[in-house]
């Protein structure tokens, strides 16, 4: 490895990627709740609030809705906000600010103004922290116009999209598993970005494409590994970016495989799967389909607490991998 390439967690490149971004640039604050001297609820920010000083690192009172007005206006007046709720489920409360202010203003004021606010949000199941704190909802924010949205699954992802989310003049919906958080993985020194609205070919296969976001990306890669063995080459891509998306990567490689899995962790009705199976439907890729499109989503209910149950309620190793065992076998 090379020696300004470092193993660093999902956590450390988040916190790195923030620190770069407040060296470089005096305009970028950090906003949340018990983000301060408490380091945030995943302690992903841990001492920026010694290093930049509480006029940077500001704690906000509990009321995500405040918080995330101040954020919007922050922005509008030159700022650079990064917004962090506790757990993503908690911008239920605040999408009026999301929704209807962050995501219209420069619209409605005729491109003269910009928003250039990133929110933080910890998302997904496997923390036992049941149905109020474990969701995923990353799809409710990708259906409207005027956001970005992207869920990184590698430290290397993670430090470069939000490097790019804070450079960038609208709003960003940053969407981090919280399994994720302590993964390591290669990641270089210093600034650099990763494209918002690109996905990455994580494994070539000429089988079956899988299209995967965030923890399901692994899962994914675990699966295709057994598929291996069995003879059958699976194309594993992380679709990275929901908003803008890439479907364009998703389109070859379908016309490559002729088969398609969409993995995702939220709810499968009205799900990120359902957007890109429209996708391929509407494409020329359609005419290479040699069998229906699988989505594998999470189950129609809350997350529950019990750990057997939560695992069942969002796919897992073993349903990707029956799942394409039986797209293989034409047994759909």
């Amino acid at each position: 490895m090379d020696a300004a390439v470092r193993e660093l967690s999902y956590a450390q490149a988040i916190q790195e990627a923030m620190a770069i971004a407040m060296e470089a640039d005096e305009n970028v604050i950090l906003m949340g709740e018990d983000i301060g001297v408490y380091g945030g609820a995943f302690q992903v920010t841990g001492d920026l609030v010694h290093r930049f000083g509480e006029d940077r690192v500001m704690d906000t009172p509990i009321s995500e809705l405040g918080g995330a007005g101040v954020a919007v206006g922050a922005a509008l007046t030159g700022l650079k906000p990064i917004f962090e709720f506790q757990f993503s489920d908690f911008a239920t409360l605040a999408m009026e600010q999301i929704v209807n202010q962050a995501a219209k203003i420069r619209y409605m004021l005729g491109g003269e103004v910009s928003v250039p606010l990133v929110m933080r949000f910890p998302a997904g199941s496997g923390t036992g922290a049941a149905a109020q704190h474990s969701q995923s909802l990353e799809a409710w924010l990708a259906h409207v116009p005027g956001l970005k949205v992207v869920q990184p699954s590698t430290p290397y992802d993670v430090k470069g999209l939000l490097l790019a989310a804070i450079a960038d003049p609208d709003p960003v919906m940053i969407f981090e598993h919280k399994l994720l958080y302590k993964m390591k993985g290669p990641v270089p020194e210093g600034s650099y970005t990763v494209p918002i609205g690109k996905a990455e070919i994580r494994r070539q296969g000429s089988h079956v494409t899988i299209v995967a976001t965030a923890i399901m990306v692994h899962r994914a890669l675990e699966a295709a590994i057994e598929l291996a063995k069995d003879g059958i080459e699976a194309e594993v891509i992380d679709l990275r970016s929901l908003r803008p998306m890439d479907t364009g990567t998703i389109i070859e490689s379908v016309k490559k495989t002729g088969k398609l899995i969409c993995v995702y962790e939220g709810v499968k009705t009205l799900g990120i799967g359902a957007e890109i199976s429209a996708a391929i439907a509407e494409s020329e890729a359609f005419d290479y389909l040699d069998a229906p499109i699988l989505r594998l989503g999470g189950a129609e209910c809350p997350i529950p607490y019990n750990p057997d149950l939560e695992k069942t309620a969002v796919p897992q190793v073993d349903t990707i991998l029956a799942a394409a065992r039986s797209l293989l076998a034409g047994r759909l």
